[in-house]
């Protein structure tokens, strides 16, 4: 009989390897490859002959659509992330830091999806049923009707939730903790997740219940355990913020029942998380309007226009390299603008210390606010702060010319509901709101933008000498 062969295969990304090493090949880690039995798994055994198939119905393109089933939480910044509620029968995975306020916000949504009178099975894999009574008491939660059970086999989670009347929500906490008797590995390891989710999702599409699974994140970010994961569930949201801050965002990376670029915007308080309707107001709660290097971005967040407060410190240096340090926005397009700002405008920052924030721990992922950080560079060099009424928004390229960006009536409309009565856009932007009384300053280049704040400095200059 020939030798049953081995797998060696990375915990953290799935890669296979044909022997043990200490280093992955596929993402880098050290100490994450772990030998496993390929054998083993749903489906796996020794002299497993293919059972004959059976023919399905083909059927055309064309035909009636039906709306997406779904349950709304009640929760509007929930419901906003998963495009409108629930839908019945799928599958959502929700990852983030450990501490960061998942197991909160699912349990502030099975409470409110129980009031409702749904049925709602939160089952636990890292927490005794004491302490999620705890979590639900101080929540305001205990009152309700939610279900709740302490198991991490997959067989036995099964059997319970299959009992009495079908669950409308079922939620696993979390997926990295379930281990199956069909699988021949420890808890947490590739295998063991993927057998854990394959059954999960099985039970969902064969029922109508919506399963929602909590997956661990890496270091980088990513939801721990085998990438395949993340394509077997129908939608995947992550839960970011930053310690430092009150704030949580729920950012929806996939969805196949609604859109991708939604996210939900929450403050965490001793009462669990309050939902946040108007993000902007809180991004610029602690404003200063009279420091120099301070520019109010008008960004988009999905169909949610966002006003942020970028700052930018430039000072001289003392180290043969300068300093760039980023919070907040990504490296590479700062080096970019400071590029352009010394190729086309003169801007000399060569020899000067550059540190750029956004306010609030919010992260900015859009080229759009190229022009809010080169405004607030030029206006910290200067030592001349901004217009305080005045927002900024467009893309800067290589040659210095600023490229219009999409949006452009709802961030204006956001900006003067909050205000703001300026604007500092490209030349070519359309969709611009009709009956505004706002003074929109389109400029088409950075080298116009620069020269503007540089002429209101020589403004403001000569006032005080005349004065």
């Amino acid at each position: 009989m020939a030798k049953a062969k081995t797998q060696f295969i990375c915990q953290n990304c799935g890669t296979v390897h044909s022997r043990w090493a200490g280093k992955c090949d596929g993402c880098g880690e050290w100490n994450t490859i772990v030998e496993e039995d390929p054998m083993g798994g749903i489906g796996g055994g020794p002299g497993k002959t293919p059972k004959k198939g059976r023919a399905v119905t083909l059927t055309a393109l064309s035909g009636e659509i039906e709306e997406a089933p779904r349950i709304p939480t009640g929760m509007a910044e929930l419901d906003r992330a998963t495009g409108g509620g629930f839908v019945r029968g799928s599958a959502v995975l929700i990852g983030g830091d450990p501490g960061i306020g998942k197991s909160t916000l699912l349990m502030q949504a099975a409470a409110a999806l129980s009031r409702k009178g749904h049925r709602v099975i939160y089952v636990s894999g890292e927490e005794a049923v004491a302490q999620v009574r705890l979590r639900a008491q101080r929540l305001g939660a205990a009152e309700t009707d939610v279900l709740l059970a302490a198991e991490t086999n997959v067989e036995d989670i099964l059997a319970t939730i299959s009992e009495g009347k079908r669950p409308d929500l079922v939620i696993i906490d979390s997926i990295q903790t379930l281990w199956s008797d069909t699988a021949d590995s420890a808890p947490g390891t590739v295998t063991q997740v993927r057998t854990g989710v394959q059954a999960m999702i099985r039970f969902a599409k064969q029922t109508g219940a919506t399963m929602v699974l909590v997956g661990h994140v890496t270091k980088e970010g990513q939801i721990a355990g085998p990438r395949v994961v993340e394509h077997m569930v129908d939608a995947v949201l992550y839960f970011e913020g930053d310690r430092g801050h009150h704030y949580r965002i729920l950012r929806t990376v996939k969805n196949r029942f609604g859109p991708t670029d939604e996210i939900g915007v929450f403050e965490m308080s001793d009462k669990g998380l309050r939902e946040v309707a108007n993000p902007s107001e809180l991004f610029l709660g602690e404003r200063n309007e009279k420091a120099p290097g301070a520019a109010v971005f008008a960004g988009m967040e999905g169909t949610r226009p966002i006003l942020v407060e970028v700052q930018a410190l430039v000072a001289a240096t003392s180290l043969g390299t300068p300093r760039r340090a980023v919070v907040g926005w990504d490296s590479s397009r700062l080096a970019m603008i400071l590029a352009v700002l010394e190729a086309h405008c003169g801007v000399r920052l060569g020899q000067h210390d550059v540190y750029l924030n956004v306010a609030g721990g919010y992260r900015i992922s859009e080229p759009a606010a190229d022009m809010a950080i080169a405004s607030a560079l030029v206006s910290s060099l200067a030592g001349l702060a901004l217009p305080a009424d005045c927002v900024y928004f467009g893309e800067v390229s290589l040659s210095g010319a600023v490229r219009p960006v999409s949006h452009t009536a709802q961030r204006l409309k956001e900006a003067e509901k909050l205000g703001f009565s300026a604007a500092v856009l490209p030349a070519a932007s359309a969709e611009l709101p009709k009956g505004s009384t706002g003074k929109w300053r389109e400029v088409d280049s950075l080298p116009d933008l620069v020269a503007r704040i540089a002429g209101s400095r020589l403004k403001a200059r000569n006032d005080q000498e005349d004065g």
